[in-house]
């Protein structure tokens, strides 16, 4: 399925890139270029670049790069097609009708015929509902769980009947065939026929943002196991992705989401009238329900249960939560287990009053650790301030954490002075520099792999590293110190590209020397040649370079790089000016290398060394 180019590009034009992120992220001009924090990863300093020029933005901080569509995409979690339609939507474009490759238009069918029986599959679970054999679903949901008619409408709550084959044969009947069923994840195809996935279940349809139906979920009626049961995952399921609830909670008006464990406290909140509330479905939170709920609220207040395992499932979602970015409180049930229950018994306002009371995740972090040391005893006791100490070294800005090491210290009074000499010497001693925050796991934090790192050894600092920005992140570190010759030569190329793009006049300064056949790798001369010939052409565009890499995920984020390579700020204008002469003279060496290697005759060889000869006398000036 695809779009003429011609098409794409109009799109594009039509929606400035900043106007487009400013309705997303807070920017303020600075130069050329307007800066702030980025929404794909966690940080307090603005790193995220957007250039007008360009029409391209920029992280400095996580790599993250492109132009208008796919900001939409990352944004939004769309797909391109539904990127394109937004934006077209925006600016007034009517899209032309789709062209399709054969492969795309069968998966394009086939999501519509997944979304067409999904919907059938609802209705008939809601019949089957309000028949006398959904009598026993339905005294479940109403006068059990005290939902009412118009709470199940909303929801479109229903119920599967006993007999094991009864939708398979309902849907038999509709024409779907056997190869077909078994992708819906409804049914199962065995020898002897098909069966019924979910049957004696009340029933969960589970809505994207679009309220589509895209897979369901069920509660046992009676003994059985297990108790819920979710659809497998198919062409339109990804549990990691999904958030029951979200196509009603992202219209609130709230800025915190409420996250609870399943299906029933958030239809329960929903009817007592806290309509953000949304649940993962059948799996641990994930950094992509994370990443979705940080699009559409500033707080999440966690509602897990009371019990052990909704303790440890908090504890879990918390740091995926931080690392987004978004702020963390943890509401207290007691003495009820959950957020249904707690509704039932005491009501919506008192449920308010817990959300005004809910904890900051940090100190429910710290209330929790408490519980596993005794206090009576003074090993314990040690113990417990060391771990508390390296936990506040997951902050690392100096103020905030004197804020929470104060308010930790007067919450399980411990002395403020000894917790901060403690801190500190603990921060010493993993060789954390100032302002770097400590993550306790791996997969928290680079900061823990730099202060392993630091332990074992100090590496000098490179020579190449003159040729990027202060804040990039190095693809590969040197091992013992010696320089990665490779990636020196890959910032050089991604370097000049971009000096290339924001200042047009260098293409005279490079005129004989550079070509895009001096880019040797794969996707840097592909790009590189399209940026000459469009500055052949007097139209160099890359944002719309860019949209040629668009399928694929690892290009389009490379080439994104290649457009945003900087100079350090503190290098001064000779320096610059040294530093360009260098670069291009590192990429055309590098180039002829290569073309040493791959020399087919001696006359070529020789003509080769001709110009490496030639290229040490040569002089290139930015004057």
């Amino acid at each position: 399925m695809y779009y003429p180019d011609e098409v794409i590009e109009e799109v594009r034009m039509k929606n400035d890139i900043v106007d487009v992120i400013s309705g997303y992220v807070k920017l303020q001009k600075k130069g050329g270029n307007y800066f702030g924090l980025c929404p794909f990863h966690n940080e307090k300093s603005p790193s995220f670049s957007v250039s007008p020029g360009k029409q391209m933005y920029y992280c400095f901080g996580c790599g993250a790069g492109g132009n208008v569509l796919t900001f939409v995409m990352e944004y939004e979690n769309y797909t391109f097609q539904e990127a394109l339609q937004s934006l077209a939507d925006r600016a007034g474009v009517t899209l032309p009708k789709m062209e399709y490759s054969r492969e795309a238009r069968e998966q394009a069918e086939l999501r519509a015929r997944l979304l067409e029986v999904n919907k059938l599959a609802a209705n008939y679970f809601y019949y089957q509902l309000k028949q006398p054999q959904g009598r026993l679903g339905y005294e479940y949901l109403h006068d059990k769980r005290q939902l009412s008619d118009e709470t199940i409408v909303r929801f479109g709550l229903g119920y599967s009947n006993k007999t094991s084959d009864d939708l398979y044969r309902y849907l038999k009947a509709k024409g779907y065939d056997d190869r077909f069923l078994k992708e819906t994840g409804l049914v199962t195809i065995e020898e002897r026929g098909g069966r019924d996935k979910f049957w004696n279940r009340v029933m969960f349809p589970i809505l994207d943002t679009n309220n589509r139906v895209i897979a369901f979920g069920g509660r046992v009626m009676g003994e059985g196991e297990p108790k819920y049961l979710n659809s497998p995952e198919t062409k339109l399921f990804d549990k990691s992705r999904s958030l029951y609830g979200l196509n009603y909670a992202r219209l609130s008006r709230e800025r915190y989401m409420l996250v609870c464990e399943g299906y029933l406290d958030v239809i329960s909140l929903h009817q007592a009238g806290f309509t953000n509330a949304v649940a993962s479905l059948g799996t641990a939170f994930t950094s992509q329900h994370a990443g979705i709920l940080k699009r559409y609220a500033d707080q999440v207040i966690l509602t897990y249960d009371s019990d052990g395992a909704g303790v440890k499932a908090a504890l879990r979602a918390i740091p995926i939560l931080r690392e987004v970015g978004m702020s963390i409180k943890v509401l207290n049930m007691k003495p009820y287990k959950d957020p249904d229950e707690f509704i039932k018994n005491m009501g919506p306002e008192a449920f308010r009053q817990r959300i005004e009371e809910a904890k900051n995740s940090f100190l429910f972090e710290i209330d929790v650790l408490k519980r596993d040391y005794r206090m009576d005893d003074p090993e314990q006791k040690t113990k417990f301030y060391q771990e508390t100490a390296r936990k506040l070294l997951q902050f690392g800005e100096a103020l905030e954490r004197e804020n929470y090491l104060q308010a930790v210290s007067t919450e399980h009074m411990i002395p403020a002075d000894e917790l901060r000499q403690l801190v500190n010497r603990m921060g010493m001693s993993m060789g954390l520099r100032a302002g770097e925050s400590y993550y306790p796991t791996r997969s928290g934090n680079a900061a823990y792999k730099n202060a392993e790192a630091r332990r074992e050894e100090t590496l000098p600092e490179r020579e190449e590293e003159d040729f990027r920005d202060s804040r990039e992140p190095s693809r590969k570190q040197a091992k013992r110190g010696k320089p990665d010759r490779e990636d020196g030569i890959r910032r050089s190329q991604r370097l000049l590209l971009t000096w290339l793009i924001e200042k047009p006049e260098l293409f005279d300064k490079v005129k004989g020397i550079i070509t895009a056949d001096d880019f040797v790798e794969d996707l840097y001369h592909q790009v590189a040649k399209m940026v000459f010939e469009g500055h052949e052409a007097g139209n160099v565009n890359p944002a719309g370079i860019l949209s040629r890499f668009i399928n694929d995920e690892d290009q389009y984020k490379e080439v994104a790089a290649l457009f945003n390579a900087s100079l350090k700020e503190s290098l001064s204008n000779e320096e610059q000016k040294k530093a360009f002469s260098e670069t291009v003279m590192k990429v055309k060496k590098n180039s002829l290398d290569a073309a040493s290697r791959n020399a087919k005759d001696i006359a070529q060889l020789q003509e080769i060394i001709k110009q490496q000869a030639a290229l040490k006398k040569l002089s290139i000036s930015l004057d």
